[in-house]
């Protein structure tokens, strides 16, 4: 089965893992995935994560969540560019996320980053997803 979003299906699958309490979620593999997945960790909003190969040859990704005091660490995870509708923003309109408690991540020409590595280095992009 295809899949229109698989960044979404990624995002989703976490929210629903730290709705049901798991210490552990996996997703397909992609190198878009690993990217905001590096960007999750170096921020501090998941543990990490490690990728495995499958039975059948696939790649997967396992990432660990985080929780502190029993609530999980991400109360909010939301997709901005969608399929349907790119969202592209140059670097003095990229967004704070709640005045700066959460985090933009942008997809750049330089790579994906969060919002403040992409301020820091003067570049705009695709305003991938949003996290509080």
């Amino acid at each position: 089965m295809s899949m229109n979003d698989p960044l979404g299906d990624m995002l989703t699958r976490i929210r629903n893992a730290q709705l049901r309490g798991k210490s552990t979620v996996s997703s397909p593999a992609s190198k878009l995935r690993a990217w905001v997945l590096d960007v999750l960790a170096s921020e501090g909003y998941i543990r990490g994560y490690e990728k495995k190969t499958t039975e059948n040859g696939q790649g997967e990704l396992v990432i660990s969540l985080k929780y502190f005091e029993g609530a999980p660490v991400i109360r909010e995870l939301k997709r901005v560019s969608k399929p349907g509708r790119r969202v592209y923003m140059a670097v003095k309109d990229i967004p704070s996320v709640r005045n700066g408690l959460g985090v933009s991540i942008v997809s750049t020409p330089k790579g994906v980053m969060s919002d403040a590595a992409a301020r820091s280095a003067n570049v705009g992009g695709e305003v991938l997803c949003t996290v509080f």
